[in-house]
């Protein structure tokens, strides 16, 4: 399994779309590790979804995005976890320890921070 976490600098970032970059972690038997940190094309409506797709990621893991990239992921068979913050090693061993959930932080509004909706 290939994971995908939308990040800036070393912690979530609270909008995928608008993040520095993704890390990418490889999941094996209960084991992951990082791989690389894949930086952003930038924010173009449907683009990213097929970026990650491209690089054979299986989840992405963001503070928030909106319902219309959800399910563009969705389509391209990335599953979907919102509403996590802090730093993104943290989050990736809470997968795959399976202590991380999806909160549904769907964002609704673009001109603002996304974290805590």
């Amino acid at each position: 399994m290939k994971i995908a976490i939308a990040c800036d600098g070393k912690d979530v970032s609270a909008h995928f779309g608008h993040c520095e970059g993704y890390a990418i972690y490889n999941a094996t038997d209960s084991v992951i590790a990082y791989s690389e940190t894949l930086q952003s094309p930038g924010h173009e409506p449907g683009r990213l979804p097929v970026f990650l797709a491209e690089h054979g990621v299986n989840l992405i893991i963001a503070g928030g995005m909106g319902a219309r990239a959800v399910q563009l992921f969705n389509d391209n068979n990335i599953e979907v976890i919102l509403g996590v913050s802090g730093p993104v090693d943290v989050a990736a061993q809470d997968y795959i320890a399976g202590k991380l959930k999806s909160t549904g932080s769907i964002c609704t509004h673009h001109d603002h921070d996304c974290s805590g909706h």
